[in-house]
């Protein structure tokens, strides 16, 4: 039956799109045709692969788990894809933004790519969904690096699209601290197969405890830790980011800042306490003296640099690095709570964050620009887009009655069980900072006036376009309706956690 190989068709599905979008150039009679048709497919793939998520989601939330064995060979000889709550709650994420953003895509994607690599673009946007949705569904260590590289070499390409001349600067950026990052986290699966002869995440969790003594497992850790967190953007190895998404093309930048550090995050959880567990994690290599600092560090400078920012897109990178310092901060409490609450905020800012960038690509398309001075009366000239991007913004703060506020307050109260005093404050003082940088926007937007004069073409089509309105409006509802009902965010979280530790 098909529901039988539906964790297979989740990677498979967007894999085989690709290269039918890069071939439509050759087989359609235009290049407008063959560009509407590979947004067709890239949108009919992503939405099959949100689909695939969430009966997935269902079947685990019966079962525990799913296995299935490539070729039918029987792990750990082959290889298994294996799903259990945290895998079918980061892919839920992963396809379900990605149905998003190609939903919104069309209008903004014909407006920002030259026209002859409009097929190239949708066909390097589903491999990159495809290395990030193969990364959580895998089960194999090794595979996980070999999907990160889909992902990460994708990503390069979608970003160095860019129209501004810095995205190739960006790209390659990007490109060398990528690779350095999967260079470790190679080294680090090197290791553990010389140690344990198997690749199967299962079989290594079985087999790591008995090696705790190995200095060569010490330097795996240590390769897996530094390159994860170059991947994810922790600082002070985030250096990477903000020129990435500031740059790169604006439906790129809502894909890449809601899924790809998120993924990352996930990959973070599945080794620390998937494969290491979290006494070995905290009890035997202190991470958490380490770990809780630099998210701490994370909040405060990130925040603070994002205040001083004119571009906006920049700004909200920087907040993205200082949110993914939330998400750390919760790993490093060392607790339960504080890792429920650090995955609940990787599903609560993958809606925030993409939504905002998705409110940036409604504003880019109309005026061109994400310089602050530019956004002077923007509330009244789009008020649908900016009312979403101000309510988007509370959500970023953690005002509440939103999804933002959900998962600070759940950061909070585990920082607060731990006494760790100095973490509790940091989390009341960068919603303080968020707020700073966010009213900046919301200032500009409506209480001054633009200097610029309207011409008649520009008055009649103000309003950013039916198409992406309404996915923009969908994570806004999002938003707000998880900053009420966390029976499905909170609960999946922690039924993911609790399974982690055990």
């Amino acid at each position: 039956m098909l529901s039988q190989h539906l964790l297979v068709l989740q990677v498979v599905v967007p894999l085989l799109s690709a290269p039918l979008c890069a071939l439509l150039p050759l087989a359609s009679p235009g290049k407008y045709f063959s560009n509407k048709l590979a947004w067709l497919i890239a949108t009919v793939a992503s939405l099959i692969s949100f689909v695939i998520s969430i009966l997935l989601a269902i079947e685990v939330s019966k079962h525990g788990y799913i296995s299935y064995e490539l070729g039918g060979w029987t792990p750990p000889w082959g290889i298994e894809y294996r799903i259990d709550h945290l895998s079918a709650y980061v892919l839920l994420i992963v396809s379900g933004i990605a149905s998003i953003t190609m939903l919104a895509a069309q209008k903004s994607i014909e407006k920002e790519i030259a026209h002859e690599k409009i097929s190239l673009f949708y066909s390097a946007f589903l491999l990159c969904l495809t290395g990030l949705l193969g990364i959580v569904a895998t089960g194999d260590a090794f595979n996980i690096f070999v999907f990160l590289e889909i992902s990460s070499l994708s990503s390069y390409v979608l970003i160095a699209l860019g129209n501004n001349r810095k995205a190739l600067t960006a790209s390659y950026q990007y490109l060398i601290m990528g690779t350095i990052g999967a260079t470790f986290i190679l080294i680090g699966v090197g290791l553990l197969y010389m140690l344990t002869g198997t690749l199967n995440l299962v079989d290594l969790q079985q087999k790591i405890p008995e090696l705790l003594d190995s200095r060569a497992l010490h330097a795996a850790f240590a390769f897996f830790t530094v390159g994860i967190s170059l991947k994810l953007a922790l600082l002070p190895l985030h250096l990477w980011l903000p020129n990435a998404y500031a740059y790169a093309p604006s439906m790129i930048t809502v894909f890449l800042s809601a899924t790809a550090t998120k993924v990352s995050l996930y990959v973070l959880f599945r080794f620390f306490f998937g494969l290491f567990s979290n006494e070995v994690t905290f009890g035997e290599f202190h991470l958490d003296k380490i770990l809780l600092p630099l998210s701490i560090l994370a909040i405060l400078i990130a925040s603070a640099v994002a205040i001083f920012q004119d571009n906006i897109k920049r700004m909200f990178a920087y907040s993205s690095v200082a949110q993914i310092g939330y998400m750390t901060l919760g790993i490093g409490l060392a607790t339960k709570s504080g890792s429920v609450a650090g995955m609940l905020h990787l599903f609560n800012h993958a809606i925030i964050k993409g939504g905002i960038f998705l409110a940036m690509a409604c504003i880019v398309i109309r005026t061109n620009s994400v310089q602050l001075s530019n956004f002077a009366g923007l509330g009244k000239r789009m008020p649908w887009t900016m009312a979403a991007l101000l309510l988007l913004g509370l959500g970023l703060i953690g005002v509440p009655f939103t999804a933002g506020f959900i998962s600070k307050w759940y950061l909070l109260i585990a920082a607060l069980d731990q006494r760790s005093w100095l973490a509790a404050a940091v989390i009341v003082g960068g919603s303080l900072l968020a707020i700073i940088y966010v009213w900046k926007v919301i200032e500009y937007a409506y209480l001054k006036t633009s200097s610029k004069t309207i011409d008649s073409d520009t008055a009649s089509t103000k309003e950013a376009p039916l198409q992406m309105l309404i996915p923009l409006w969908l994570l806004v509802a999002a938003s707000i309706y998880f900053g009420f009902e966390t029976s499905f965010s909170f609960g999946f979280a922690n039924t993911a956690i609790n399974a982690l530790f055990k």
